[in-house]
């Protein structure tokens, strides 16, 4: 099933990337607990005003930590030319560091190509969370040579994550079962399918990860950049984060103010809203991008969702999503397209307007009776190979998340008193986002969090990106960051699709180059199309 609070990064329209969030987590305003993320409010309306803000750390490394961030990295050749891997060690509690409980988490550099004076090390992560940064680095980014000759690149997979201690929960049939459940139930049966499927999810994460589970907050990970940092013999450090990765690096922001040297957050995430409330606008998001999708698509003669109006288009969708509820289509495998399946192949293509016409052409093949098409786009979101094999993204993804965020709803009860809310925010999609926001209130692992704001003050200037139809993290949000950080500009893109850099605006990319290389901001206001 898609959970709600879907990100997904710039990397590529439904490539390996697609990125996901679990409707929970949650995390402490006061890092001094080590291990809890960076947090939210409680579940219901926002309270951005009241929200404490992230305190940040003591300059002073602890000496308990002083072994990690002295140790040194030993690089080999891993696979993709040009590129070397190394293990860094990191504390699996940050409180309580032992070298018994010690995480080996896996890092990727491609250095500086020249010519020119070399910056730094440009640490990236594409989002999720649950998304491997190795891979994103290896296969997608930077595509500037300008930023490759004048900085190492490089990506660490967070702790619980692809190559770093990843965390597990089901077998791949378990997973294709998980994946097919119904998440807008219409019957008391149909709820406790759900719910038991939520709690087999659970148990099966708590059985498969022990320990790890309780020790993959946002904190945790931002603390782990910050060792990799000093490992890199970097004094200040530089970032490019997308999505969920804009948490995380805001959040790094936070913590260490003082240590930001050039600091991209594309796609952002409003650190203090509580998880009713992400969700609430997400559904709105993707309302927006359907809409977008849909005024695009009655403009052809053959759109599938007739060429009236985009409320009509709209009306048409929920009718297929309806159809397939009742009545699953074949596929050509053994997996028929349910309803939840295809609504996860419509989120996917959502992410970027490139994908409408493929979208266009497999909703039609649904409606004959050929399932296929948003299967295959179903399986690219959730990282399902041709063999059936999962990436280890949507076990990580709410294992992050139930841990940053309180649940938005603890009982089917209180889901359905909110469902008026979240069907006039999507008609299409709403009870899809309220149902799939319920999933954390089965988690194993307690919530350590609270909704905070991220202030960063003393921090170098940070340039935050936000996408005016972006689905998954709508502009609103950027805004919201780029207002709390003391030292933020923000940059719009005017468009559709989620997140900006490197998806086609030389506008967007000329300015987030120009930061990277020179540290200057573009100015206030600016917005490019």
């Amino acid at each position: 099933m898609a959970t709600s609070r879907l990100f997904r990064t710039s990397a590529a329209a439904l490539a390996a990337t697609a990125l996901l969030i679990s409707g929970c987590s949650s995390g402490s305003s006061s890092p001094d607990s080590a291990a809890s993320p960076g947090g939210r409010t409680e579940a219901g309306a926002q309270r951005p005003a009241e929200a404490a803000s992230l305190a940040p750390l003591p300059a002073a490394t602890p000496s308990g930590l002083r072994p990690y961030y002295d140790q040194k990295l030993s690089w080999h050749p891993c696979g993709v030319a040009g590129f070397e891997c190394a293990t860094m060690e990191a504390p699996l509690d940050y409180a309580k560091p032992s070298a018994d409980t010690d995480l080996k988490l896996a890092v990727a550099r491609k250095k500086a190509t020249g010519p020119g004076r070399r910056i730094g090390s440009l640490q990236v992560n594409p989002g999720g969370p649950g998304a491997s940064a190795i891979e994103y680095l290896q296969q997608y980014a930077p595509q500037p040579a300008a930023i490759r000759a004048r900085y190492d690149m490089v990506a660490m997979d967070p702790r619980g994550v692809a190559r770093s201690a990843p965390v597990e929960c089901l077998s791949n049939k378990q997973m294709d079962r998980y994946t097919q459940t119904d998440v807008t139930p219409d019957s008391p049966a149909e709820v406790n399918k759900l719910t038991s499927a939520y709690r087999s999810f659970a148990k099966g994460c708590a059985s498969r990860a022990g320990k790890l589970l309780g020790h993959v907050s946002t904190i945790e990970a931002a603390r782990d950049m910050d060792v990799l940092r000093a490992v890199l013999g970097d004094k200040k450090a530089y970032y490019v984060g997308a999505s969920y990765g804009t948490f995380l690096g805001a959040t790094y922001a936070g913590l260490y103010p003082s240590r930001v040297g050039r600091m991209v957050l594309d796609g952002a995430l409003n650190p203090a809203l509580d998880s009713r409330t992400v969700n609430l606008n997400q559904a709105a998001g993707f309302d927006t991008a359907l809409r977008a999708f849909a005024a695009d698509c009655i403009k052809h003669k053959n759109c599938p969702l007739g060429t009236k109006s985009v409320d009509d288009a709209g009306r048409q969708l929920a009718a297929l999503f309806k159809r397939l509820d009742a009545h699953p289509v074949a596929t050509g495998e053994q997996r028929k397209l349910t309803e939840s399946l295809a609504t996860t192949g419509v989120f996917a293509a959502m992410y970027d307007q490139r994908a409408w016409p493929v979208l266009r052409e497999y909703i039609t093949q649904a409606k004959s009776g050929n399932g296929r098409g948003l299967l295959s786009l179903s399986d690219s979101y959730y990282e399902r190979d041709p063999n059936g094999t999962y990436a280890n993204q949507m076990y990580a993804n709410p294992a992050v998340n139930c841990l940053d965020l309180a649940t938005a709803f603890t009982s089917p009860d209180q889901v359905r008193a909110a469902l008026p809310s979240f069907r006039k925010a999507s008609p299409v999609f709403g009870e899809n986002f309220a149902w799939s926001a319920l999933n954390c209130a089965y988690w194993p692992v307690k919530p350590t969090g609270t909704a905070h704001r991220i202030e960063a003050k003393g921090a170098a200037p940070i340039l935050v990106v936000g996408t005016t139809r972006d689905p998954a993290t709508p502009y609103v949000w950027a805004k919201a960051l780029a207002a709390q950080l003391s030292s933020a500009t923000l940059l719009t893109y005017e468009g559709d699709g989620h997140t900006a850099y490197g998806r086609g605006s030389k506008c967007i990319d000329n300015a987030i180059n120009t930061y990277l290389l020179n540290g200057t901001v573009p100015p206030k206001g600016k917005h490019c199309k």
